[in-house]
Parts: C-alpha cells; structure tokens; sequence
C-alpha cells in the first residue's frame, strides 16, 4: 500500500522521540547507578553522607542531561541529512526539468519506478503529464500554423496567378474568371471565420445560452434545411428514430451541432449514398448517430478527425473548400454542453454525440 509522504514523516519524527526517550532513560539509568554505586563505596571513608549524596546526584543528573543532549544532536543530524536528501533530490531534479522545458525543450521526463509512492512522487508524475501536453501542444501548434499557411497559400497563389494573367492582357476579366476569383476569397473567409468562432468558442468569455429545448425539433429543422442539397447530389437521407425529449442546451448551437454533422456527411458520400441520422435514449442522456455509406476513416486516423486542420486522406476530400475546422467546432460545442462525440468506421462512417438531458457544466442564462 502507497503511504503518504506525511505518514512517512510523521513515522519518522515518532522513531526520533522515541530515540530520544530511549537514550535519556539509558543515561539516567546508568548513571544514577554509577554514582550510587560510588556513593557506596566511599561511604566507608567520608562522614559527610548527606553531602556526598548530593555530590553524586547532582553529577548522575548532569552527565544524564549531556548524554541525552548528545544523542539527541547525533539523531537530528543524521534524520535531517536523511529528510534533506530524499525530499530536496526530488525536487531539485524536478526544478531542472521544469527550467530546460522553460527553454523550450519538451520531452525530457522524470524518472520514474511503477505507481507513485507519496505526494513527491504524484508532483513527478504530473510534471511528466505537463511535459507530454506541451509537447502535444506544441505540435498541434505547429502543424496548425503549417496548416493555415497551406490553406491561404492556395487560394492567394490562384487569386496572385489570375490577377497577373489578367494584368498581362493573357486573360480576359470574363465573369467565370471573376466567380473564380471570388470562389477563392470566399475559401479564405470561411477560414478566418472558422478560426475565429473556434477561437469564441474556446475562450473563458464565452457561455451557452441554455434553456429547455425540443431535441426532435431542432434536427428536424435541420433535416429540411439540408435535405435538398442531399437530393442534388443524389444522396439519401432519411431519419430514424428520435427521441422525443426535452434537454437544458443552447437551441442555435444545437442546430449547428447537426448541420456540421450532415454537411460532412454530405461533403465525402458518393452519389448514391445513404445518410441516416438517429438516436435512442441512455440512462442520463441521449445518442444521436449520423452515419454515411461512404468509404469510412482508416482506423488509425480516427483519433485525428476533430483535430484542427485535420484531414483525412486526400482522395476523400473530394469537393473545394473546407478547412478541416467543422468537426473541431463541432467537438467543442457537444463538449461545452457537457456531452461527448466520437466516431466509428464500418461500412461508412458514424458520428455519435451523447447529450445529458440537464448539462453538466455551465448553466448561463440568456
């Protein structure tokens, strides 16, 4: 069983009392016993008994006192020298770590052997977990700025390409070259504006507005407002079962939660695929699926898909435009309503996000 550093001190600090009570009895013991024993034998010689007996008690008692302070010293010194190493080398191991990651190098750890021990252990142990999510975020920070260059490289080299074709009298401004254009701006806008709603929806400022809303309904209004697109394409959707339910949410952010769903169901199913969006109750909440019959996600790809920027196999993007932002709006709105969203790949893909029927988090009020 782990015992806590406190108990580990507190054991500690016992055995030195103990110690201490130990060698002030031994002293007292021996020598009042020496000196009576002297005491006795001078008895014979001397007539003042009264005095020698006070002579004897008064030396028993003092020599008594310096053997227990001399003990005393020598334990201190040795469980000071001992709490000192193992406390301070920990620490000091641990404040090294934290400098070198200060100056950016991130994945350096502690050492570490099996289940932590005491609290030093657990403070290692956590340094090492903030150390793996610097890393992680250091990454992502990279790979996102790598990310948004090559999403506003494209557009602005096409729209850079166009304009200087259209400046050498190469090209005539004819409107299909001029919707290209604008095609191209557009792509750049909705990044921004995805970047910055993700960036609303991630800041503490930012709250829900939450009251009692009809789930059916919300997917249902979302479900006519999509459901041409699907018909232009040549894709199916339909809509199974929903449970007919009140939950405490934010209605708009709802909405938004289905459109982006079915938008990417729609952006990677090939003409005549099936969309089904579906839910069933659980203990506090309730599951709602939407699934496609399109090629899926590799398995070891499905971690990534709510990752900004994220990507899928190229060969799956089949259609301009997005910029892999959806799905991470997506996963910060379920999980300012306290809920979860994950993803399957069998046969297509399958998006699932479960919602409490009263939110765990916050609870702000228009």
């Amino acid at each position: 069983m782990n015992k806590s550093l406190s108990f580990r001190l507190s054991i500690l600090l016992i055995f030195y009392t103990a110690a201490i009570l130990i060698i002030a009895s031994f002293a007292i013991i021996n020598a009042t016993h020496y000196h009576f024993q002297l005491y006795g034998d001078e008895m014979a010689h001397e007539k003042n008994a009264t005095a020698l007996l006070n002579t004897h008690l008064e030396q028993a008692i003092i020599q008594s006192i310096g053997w227990t302070i001399a003990g005393a010293l020598v334990i201190s010194l040795i469980l000071s020298i001992y709490i000192a190493k193992k406390i301070s080398a920990p620490l000091i191991r641990m404040k090294r770590l934290t400098i070198v990651m200060a100056r950016g190098k991130r994945d350096v750890r502690l050492p570490l052997k099996g289940k932590p021990k005491d609290e030093v252990d657990e403070l290692a142990a956590s340094i090492n977990h903030l150390a793996e999510q610097l890393q992680q975020q250091e990454h992502l920070r990279v790979t996102m700025t790598e990310n948004i260059a090559h999403e506003l490289r494209t557009p602005l080299t096409t729209l850079n390409s166009y304009l200087s074709a259209i400046q050498d009298g190469i090209w005539e401004a004819t409107p299909e070259r001029i919707q290209s254009s604008r095609e191209e701006i557009d792509r750049m806008v909705q990044l921004v504006n995805g970047l910055e709603e993700l960036h609303t929806l991630t800041s503490p400022e930012f709250h829900l507005s939450l009251r009692d809303v009809h789930l059916m309904k919300t997917i249902e209004q979302v479900f006519a407002l999509m459901e041409p697109s699907f018909s232009e394409k040549g894709i199916s959707l339909k809509k199974g079962n929903i449970p007919d339910i009140t939950i405490h949410a934010d209605e708009n952010r709802l909405k938004q939660i289905w459109t982006n769903l079915l938008s990417n169901a729609l952006k990677f199913s090939p003409e005549g695929g099936k969309v089904l969006i579906s839910g069933q109750l659980q203990d506090e909440g309730v599951e709602i699926t939407v699934g496609d019959t399109g090629i899926g996600i590799p398995n070891n790809e499905i971690p990534y898909v709510f990752d900004r920027f994220y990507k899928v196999d190229k060969s799956r993007n089949r259609q301009p435009g997005g910029g892999g932002l959806g799905l991470a709006i997506t996963k910060t709105l379920v999980e300012r309503h306290g809920g979860q969203i994950w993803a399957e790949s069998n046969q297509g893909t399958q998006f699932h996000v479960y919602l409490p029927k009263k939110e765990r988090g916050e609870n702000h009020e228009p």
